[in-house]
């Protein structure tokens, strides 16, 4: 990359960093109370600014070979908190909480590219299996101090992008002729999601100790 192109793109980035502050700025002068539908519009223009900045400043260190892109996805992949496990027929995916779905299909790749690199990597390490008839659940859990308004619709949150990620891994197809969804709410210490997907014959054990942990909201 030559340098001015680097420059270029560093100023676009740089252009967004006050229109980041100014909304965040906006947050804080916003009554939750009274204005809780404009606080809720800001927080997620917030959020997807950052993920604008965070995709674009990965670009460019990839871009310019300054650093290798597994060992930045890597890191990426430990910020996020991805974490994947199996056991009793079943593979369990520990992402953050998802993000509402936005009207164009950017920054996608804020949660699908780390996440990618870390089932590349957990699946040279460790024999995973290929799911044909399955069920697909995501466990919503929400930070059991902050307001249950929080919650959102099912249907309005980015699960397909993230299934379809895991599905390339995972699953022989995601269609609804070999797939079964479920999602449930929960409340926890902290917001992430829970992508477990397994046999069918192993849902009603899942569904059984989903329900023994109480404070579940679910949707089949």
């Amino acid at each position: 990359m030559n340098r001015n192109t680097l420059l270029s793109r560093l100023s676009r980035i740089e252009d967004e960093i006050p229109k980041l502050a100014g909304t965040i700025n906006a947050m804080k002068v916003t009554d939750t109370g009274i204005y809780g539908k404009n606080y809720e519009a800001l927080s997620l223009d917030a959020a997807f600014r950052a993920e604008r900045l965070a995709c674009s400043l990965r670009n460019l260190i990839h871009a310019a070979n300054l650093v290798p892109k597994p060992a930045l996805m890597e890191t990426a992949a430990q910020a996020h908190g991805i974490s994947i496990r199996q056991a009793a027929g079943r593979v369990e995916i520990i992402l953050p909480g998802l993000m509402p779905k936005r009207i164009k299909r950017t920054n996608t790749t804020f949660l699908t590219d780390p996440l990618h690199f870390a089932l590349d990597v957990y699946t040279k390490e460790h024999d995973l299996p290929r799911f044909r008839e399955c069920v697909v659940c995501f466990s919503h859990v929400f930070d059991e101090t902050l307001p249950s308004r929080r919650i959102r619709d099912y249907d309005n949150l980015e699960c397909k992008q993230v299934l379809d990620t895991a599905a390339g891994f995972l699953m022989t197809d995601d269609s609804g002729l070999f797939c079964d969804a479920y999602h449930t709410t929960e409340f926890g210490k902290r917001d992430c999601t829970i992508l477990t997907i397994m046999e069918k014959n192993s849902f009603p054990a899942w569904l059984e100790e989903s329900s023994e942990r109480g404070n579940t909201i679910s949707d089949f």
